[in-house]
């Protein structure tokens, strides 16, 4: 993210009634602010983000507003002044500390009680009405704000001053009044850069939260966080291979599946905020310096160039000096209508010229990539224009996404060769019959062979799967869009998939429950049988088993949201002016790759002797030798004939009718003879 305010590049005003514009700095041009007044863009070009500025008043000599920066010691003067006033009472009622009476806080409420619990007084003050105690009229207010004098904060101290019951107010309620009527009159804004989750809130709460599908900023964290979006690598391209106009799709560079790493699987439906969210994580959102400087150097329209100064205390339109520190920026060249842009490094630059390269180059980086897959002939990214990329634009100025984000549609996924661009065989052409054509042919000659080789690397890449995670926020079926990603992601690669409401996120959980997941192990579903893990994985899914179950594990949904709260002494609790809306849930899983066969514990057991045999073979000096597989299985049938023939023996019932005793039932029988067991041999034995 750069640190200055570039041309052409789209901010966010923050005003002083706490809603954000987000405009195009376009040089050249004027800014409305509505009732904040109106100044020209290039006043803003290449300051730093972050400031405040202030609208001044408009000069006789000029026909524009200038603008001031505000210093930090203005904007928190009060907070200042309150933290001086603190240590000055607290040096105070030190001093007086044997003197001192208690008393409420102001601002606070208090109640003062006697033994039995009746209140014998308070600390609240009583109710004021602002419209019944304040002199100046509405069209008095209005002739104030019409003059514009000192950018509203005359307005601000003629309000104070003509309060008549200003002395009342607690000092919370003056700092709330003082707020209120700065909100309203002071000329301010501050310029701060547009981010995705800045942008989220205000494409949630002053434009439509349909488009985003009511994602949040925090839910486009937490997608991002169990997608495990990050940094692929260094970016690897495809060397060019030179090919000539009169060579076809042979000289297309094959795809090298081991090269392919750190990609994601993206299906958006939030117009691009998702696309934005995953970059931004990766770090292709935002164009590098270098490349906006190239940039600015293309501009086809005429500029011209002078240089702005900064200056502090600098002269005001009477010729005083500015007071508490007033940093006023002011243009070298005032004569002309509108102030000029100021110079950049980028014009005394010469234009970089990019070598072209053949048709068939591949322009996409092999990592750190982004694979969209949509519906329609070209995916709705649209507001990614905030961020100066336009996936429409046939000549695109640099942009890190130009060589990082890759899309193609559902058809062009599941059957290509229905695909007429992907199917249809470049046009070729010898160099004596290319240069006897006209230039517009040659254009759309040299344009259908560049976008057959990418649609060929697009379709092929993607085919070949070992995706790094996916990713989603869809209208669509989430069980039809896993039927056929999955295959697609690598073994352990994360699955995130948003939906405002939880009915079809649960709908897909079911589908890899435990349940699901046994019958399909144990061979209950006869459409598998014989099938190789390959076809498996791809395997359409029958009613009862959409999916294979064994696909992914560690299946959840989850939903998060962060609530903005009021904190205030007695008053702490959530804001009631928040917005409503899906809360919206992320579908959370790990791509598995299931074993061919079934999984068999197998481990080599030693039968436990008993002590009394162990004591007995140590007493005669004998050793126990190793035992096998096979001895420790015929000592089993032993055991087990052994049982047979000591329950034949059991005692039949009196003949009075008596049965055996209790323990009869257990191996502990109570018979005439008495059992032992030595060296695993069942041996009977009379008592």
């Amino acid at each position: 993210m750069h640190s200055l305010i570039r041309p052409n590049a789209w901010v966010g005003l923050k005003l002083p009634s706490g809603s954000t514009k987000i405009i195009q700095i376009v040089p050249d041009t004027t800014i409305s602010l509505g009732k904040y007044g109106v100044f020209p863009a290039n006043l803003v070009l290449g300051r730093p983000y972050h400031l405040t500025f202030e609208v001044l008043d408009k000069t006789p000599e000029e026909a524009f507003s200038r603008l001031r920066i505000v210093p930090a010691s203005e904007l928190h003067a009060e907070v200042i002044a309150e933290e001086d006033e603190a240590e000055g009472k607290a040096a105070a009622a030190d001093r007086d500390a044997s003197n001192a009476v208690l008393t409420a806080t102001e601002g606070e409420e208090f109640s003062l009680v006697d033994e039995q619990g009746n209140i014998v007084a308070r600390s609240g003050r009583e109710v004021i009405d602002d419209s019944a105690i304040q002199k100046l009229t509405h069209d008095e207010i209005e002739e104030l704000k019409r003059e514009g004098n000192n950018a509203g904060k005359d307005v601000i101290a003629k309000l104070m001053l003509s309060h008549t019951a200003l002395d009342q107010k607690t000092t919370f309620s003056l700092a709330k009044y003082k707020l209120l009527k700065t909100k309203k009159y002071i000329r301010r804004f501050q310029v701060v850069p547009i981010d995705v989750a800045s942008f989220a809130q205000w494409q949630l709460e002053e434009k439509d939260a349909s488009k985003i599908m009511d994602m949040r900023a925090e839910m486009f964290g937490l997608v991002g966080c169990w997608g495990n979006v990050h940094y692929g690598g260094e970016d690897s391209m495809i060397d060019d291979p030179h090919s000539r106009t009169d060579q076809g799709e042979e000289t297309c560079v094959p795809i090298q599946p081991e090269e392919l790493k750190g990609r994601w699987l993206v299906v958006d439906d939030t117009c691009g905020m998702l696309v934005a969210a995953m970059a931004e994580r990766m770090g292709v959102l935002y164009p590098k310096e270098e490349d906006n400087e190239d940039a600015a150097a293309t501009e086809q329209a005429p500029v011209k160039e002078a240089k702005q100064e900064v200056k502090i205390e600098a002269p005001t339109r009477n010729g005083s000096a500015q007071e508490n520190g007033d940093v006023e920026m002011v243009d070298a060249v005032s004569e002309t209508t509108v102030p000029e842009r100021p110079k950049t490094a980028a014009a005394n630059k010469k234009q970089k010229v990019r070598p072209k390269g053949s048709d068939f180059a591949i322009p996409f980086s092999q990592t750190n990539t982004l694979t969209v897959i949509h519906s329609t002939s070209q995916p709705n990214l649209s507001l990614l224009n905030y961020w100066n990329f336009d996936i429409t634009a046939p000549n695109h100025p640099p942009h890190p996404l130009l060589n990082h984000l890759l899309n193609l549609t559902w058809l062009q996924l599941l059957k290509p060769e229905l695909d007429t661009s992907y199917s249809t065989e470049p046009p070729t052409a010898s160099p004596e019959e290319l240069a006897s054509w006209k230039p517009s042919r040659r254009g759309n000659f040299h344009r259908k062979r560049r976008r057959f080789a990418r649609t060929r690397f697009i379709v092929d890449s993607t085919r070949a799967g070992n995706f790094s995670g996916l990713v989603c926020a869809s209208s669509m079926d989430p069980i039809s869009i896993l039927k056929h990603t999955l295959p697609l992601l690598a073994g352990g690669a994360p699955v995130a998939i948003y939906s405002p409401s939880i009915e079809p996120l649960a709908a897909l959980a079911d589908c890899f429950s435990v349940p699901r997941r046994t019958a399909w192990t144990s061979g209950n579903v006869p459409e598998t049988v014989g099938k190789s893990l390959e076809e498996l994985e791809r395997w359409e899914g029958n009613e009862q088993f959409p999916l294979n179950p064994t696909l992914l594990q560690g299946v959840s949904i989850q939903t998060s949201r962060a609530r903005r709260w009021q904190v205030l002494p007695m008053r702490t609790h959530p804001l009631m002016t928040e917005r409503g809306g899906a809360d919206g849930y992320v579908f959370t899983a790990w791509r598995a790759k299931p074993a061919e066969g079934r999984v068999e514990a197998r481990g080599k057991f030693k039968k436990i002797q008993p002590s009394s045999s162990k004591k007995a073979g140590q007493a005669d000096g004998e050793s126990t030798p190793a035992e096998t597989p096979a001895a420790v299985e015929e000592e089993e049938d032993a055991a087990t004939a052994g049982k047979r023939k000591r329950a034949d023996t059991l005692p039949p019932l009196d003949t009075e009718g008596t049965s055996a005793p209790e323990n009869a039932a257990t191996d502990d029988v109570v018979s005439p003879t008495k059992k032992r067991k030595v060296d695993g041999e069942a041996k009977v034995e009379g008592v």
